[in-house]
């Protein structure tokens, strides 16, 4: 709700941002003859609009010094004044145009902006200079926030200030906060993405752990070489699910994951798990959301084999599908009544409670722990919440499931547009 409200607020801003801009700038048409055919009135909006949108990117990643350089001097061209400085709450960042001998008051004119969060006219004995010819008589200074806290302030110098003037900057600063609310947004989305997976990462199953090193250790006096060789793999896994935290991985890479998994996997149950991937290679390289496959393909082991106690069955099949590619990750054990499957996106039961119907007929707290439960790694619930927020509601997961018939846990992931 947060986001659309400031989405919203942005959109208001830009609005009236652009409507006093192209007010102050473009000539006014004739009510006797309208401009339509793409004359001047067309091509000085195109103008505008398009120096705000190079301007935007750089504004979009917050108010820093480098981010600041890089978008005064089209905010100076938007604004159409002799100069023009950002600052933030402890100074100056950039500075463009003429009258450099100004560039020093600057900090003097937007500490009162600062402190009282509201725009300022300065003229007179505030722009005294020794510089012979300066032209600069009167400046506007407006404050930028972002979620009603000061952050800085944009200043626009000229050697006329008039009341339109003022208004335009005025407008424009709120056009710039906007940008910048924009930036803590995306700022918090990250933080809290991060936070999610070193979330997801702690809740990494102990038993598979525990259950690997001892898998492990039972092959050192039989086999050393095979420990050996279990044991590389066993680091490898955890190199790739436990390195720094980004948000995507190439599909190939996160086979590369699931395959290290399920080696470690059939050397623990044997000939009980048998495990099929199809794959077509032309997905290889899209890129999905980090550590999203393998929790699907552990909780479909811990289900479809170790919880049934009977030889089983994993498939994985990634498909191309024109804009998309389809993952299935499918096992043949206990399964579940549909009605169920809603629970497994929500976090599953509370723990203790089986996935059974009134009769009494249960299939087995070992089916809620491994699909989202509290032991059951990272989960179906984490993976379906990433994904819906990456991608938006359309790309969650769809889990297919029936009594003794297996589970299958579908997800689609949209290929980027062709540049």
């Amino acid at each position: 709700m947060t986001t659309v409200s400031r989405m919203s607020t942005t959109g208001w801003v830009l609005l009236c941002a652009f409507s006093t801009l192209l007010g102050f700038f473009l000539p006014r048409p004739r009510r006797e003859h309208p401009d339509r055919s793409g004359g001047p009135t067309d091509e000085a909006t195109f103008l505008a609009l398009h120096i705000a949108a190079m301007a935007a990117p750089s504004l979009r990643a917050g108010l820093t010094r480098e981010s600041a350089r890089k978008a005064v001097r089209h905010l100076r061209a938007l604004l159409g004044t002799s100069a023009i400085a950002v600052t933030g709450t402890d100074g100056l960042l950039a500075w463009d145009g003429a009258a450099g001998c100004h560039r020093d008051h600057v900090p003097e004119h937007a500490r009162a902006v600062l402190a009282s969060a509201r725009p300022r006219v300065v003229a007179g004995d505030e722009l005294t200079c020794d510089t012979p010819g300066c032209a600069i008589r009167g400046g506007v200074v407006v404050p930028l926030t972002v979620d009603g806290r000061v952050v800085g302030a944009l200043a626009a110098y000229d050697t006329v200030v008039s009341a339109a003037l003022a208004r335009t900057v005025i407008e424009v600063a709120r056009w710039v906060s906007g940008q910048l609310e924009l930036a803590e947004v995306d700022s918090s989305r990250r933080r809290t993405m991060e936070a999610e997976m070193r979330v997801l990462r702690a809740q990494m199953s102990p038993h598979f752990v525990y259950n690997a090193l001892t898998t492990i250790a039972s092959f050192v006096r039989t086999d050393p070489d095979r420990a050996r060789e279990l044991l590389v793999e066993f680091a490898d896994f955890n190199r790739y699910a436990l390195r720094r935290v980004r948000d995507f991985a190439t599909l190939a890479e996160e086979l590369h994951c699931v395959d290290r998994y399920l080696l470690l996997e059939r050397a623990r149950f044997g000939d009980r798990l048998h495990v099929t991937l199809r794959v077509a290679p032309e997905v290889l390289s899209l890129s999905v959301p980090f550590l999203c496959l393998q929790p699907l393909v552990e909780n479909a082991v811990k289900h479809g084999v170790a919880a049934a106690g009977r030889r089983g069955e994993v498939r994985v099949v990634v498909s191309d599908a024109g804009p998309e590619a389809h993952i299935s990750v499918e096992d043949d054990g206990l399964g579940m009544p549909p009605e169920r499957t809603r629970l497994l996106l929500d976090g599953g039961p509370p723990r203790g409670e089986p996935y059974g119907d009134s009769h009494g007929d249960s299939y087995g707290d070992s089916y809620g722990d491994s699909y989202g439960g509290e032991e059951g790694g990272i989960g179906l619930a984490g993976v379906d919440v990433r994904f819906r927020q990456i991608y938006g509601e359309d790309y969650g997961l769809v889990v297919e499931s029936a009594p003794n018939a297996g589970t299958t846990v579908r997800l689609r992931v949209p290929k980027p547009p062709r540049q």
